[in-house]
């Protein structure tokens, strides 16, 4: 699924990373917790996230991930928009809630064991 799409089924803002919304992402996982996160060893993945510090994006960064969507209407600070840009990160926000969120993409096509659809 392209991130263009992530977008338009979670009704997201883009926060930066606006000209890498045609990437492909093949898995998602919806966490709040990074140790979480780590032992959700793929690449090419979205997570989805109510977390805001920076340790949210260089936890992405080490897993190899490309997109991060904050749900709840979080918004990420300039440092860590600032990582994202350097590690070519596409960063989103949108008002769904976790649970909504994951659906909506579950729903869409997005699995969540890497194997794309």
């Amino acid at each position: 699924m392209k991130i263009s799409e992530i977008k338009a089924l979670l009704d997201a803002e883009v926060v930066c990373g606006e000209d890498m919304l045609d990437r492909e992402v093949y898995a998602a996982c919806g966490s709040d917790m990074m140790s979480d996160v780590l032992a959700y060893v793929k690449d090419q993945a979205v997570l989805l996230t109510g977390l805001v510090n920076t340790q949210v994006v260089r936890t992405a960064e080490m897993m190899d991930m490309v997109c991060i969507v904050f749900v709840r209407s979080k918004s990420p600070t300039e440092e860590m928009v600032s990582l994202a840009r350097e590690s070519g990160m596409v960063l989103l926000k949108t008002r769904k809630r976790m649970y909504e969120a994951c659906g909506r993409l579950y729903a869409g096509g997005l699995g969540g064991n890497g194997a794309a659809t």
